[in-house]
């Protein structure tokens, strides 16, 4: 019995030192987000405010082969409160410094754009998925999940602060009819170029992505759009401009709000300014875009969205902010201002990251 036992103990411990031998490195991080945040519309219903609490919790792995290629992967747990199970592809970084996405991949314009500052806090108002105007550079951002997306080194062609992206996915290769759509297939193009004048850091990134639809009823592609942003930063200073283009069809949960939307614009702005432990940010977006539920034809009226924010954020101690933020909203559908859908709303909270 005593060998029995002694041989059943080796083979655990074996098994049990293997697994961990071969395990890769994992880490987590995450975030919790507590306060209060309030609205009030243009409409006729009084104004409502109400507990915030949102957290976020990730996972992540990643390891380097004996060629010293870094593969790294990861999955969402939890994001702003939610259930999540989103998991991450496979990401392989060579030894030269350019990496390769697999699966999930997402489109290289979006990723190579410079980060245009905007203010902080969980403000807003919700609008209805009629409005079909953009609120942010990446509205047309389609792509499947079977695909690729291959980052540069730095110092690309030899051009110091430059690196550039390509990418592509394909889907649904059956074309499909009614108010469904799909992404049939995708590709896209992006460069980021940092380069310095005088005491000022100057960041220029864009690209462009174009994706088809499988639905043949549909007469615009799945998504195409091309974009562009710039940041300069001074010291403590960040200013920053971005501006998109394009068209795309619009998905929603219901397939019947799907939508053709044309002519989609959408520029944004923002500058923040960071002094001592307090930052001080301020955001612009303009966005519009005609759109229309039946497929195939053209929309006529314009969707408009436009959002201005501020926000002050303390940094009360190591990964610990409190912030107050305040914003104020219009939107109009159909050329019609919808004031249910527009006015202020604030927020005073915490967030405590890890």
């Amino acid at each position: 019995m005593k060998k029995e036992l002694l041989a059943a103990t080796a083979l655990v411990s074996t098994l049990v030192g293997t697994s961990v031998a071969q395990a890769a490195t994992a880490s987590f991080s995450g975030s919790v987000k507590n306060g209060v945040a309030g609205s009030d519309t243009d409409g006729t219903a009084d104004g409502t405010f109400a507990a915030v609490n949102k957290n976020n919790l990730s996972f992540s792995a990643s390891e380097t082969t004996d060629g010293g290629i870094k593969i790294s992967t990861g999955f969402t747990v939890v994001n702003e409160g939610g259930t999540s199970n989103n998991s991450s592809g496979l990401t392989l970084t060579f030894t030269d410094g350019s990496a390769l996405d697999l699966i999930a991949a997402g489109n290289a314009y979006k990723s190579k754009l410079a980060s245009v500052p905007s203010a902080g806090g969980e403000t807003g108002i919700t609008g209805t998925t009629n409005n079909h105007a953009p609120t942010g550079l990446g509205f047309a951002n389609a792509s499947s999940s079977v695909g690729f997306e291959w980052h540069s080194a730095a110092d690309a062609l030899n051009v110091d602060g430059l690196t550039w992206g390509v990418s592509a996915s394909s889907g649904d290769d059956t074309d499909g009819t009614g108010s469904s759509s799909t992404v049939e297939s995708a590709y896209s193009i992006g460069v980021n170029y940092v380069t310095t004048a005088g005491d000022t850091s100057v960041t220029v990134g864009g690209g462009f992505v174009s994706a088809d639809d499988s639905n043949s009823d549909s007469a615009n592609s799945k998504g195409e759009e091309t974009a562009v942003s710039m940041t300069a930063v001074t010291g403590d200073l960040t200013v920053g401009v971005g501006w998109a283009s394009g068209s795309e069809i619009a998905t929603h949960s219901s397939t019947t709000d799907n939508s053709e939307v044309d002519g989609a614009e959408v520029l944004t702005a923002g500058a923040s300014y960071v002094s001592g432990d307090i930052t001080f940010a301020v955001s612009y977006v303009d966005g519009d875009a005609k759109d229309i539920a039946t497929l195939g034809s053209a929309g006529t009226n314009t969707d408009s969205y436009e959002k201005t924010a501020a926000s002050v954020t303390y940094s009360v101690a190591s990964g610990v902010s409190a912030v107050v933020g305040f914003a104020n909203e219009e939107r109009a559908d159909e050329s019609a201002a919808t004031k249910d859908q527009g006015g202020t709303s604030w927020y005073v909270g915490a967030t405590v990251s890890f």
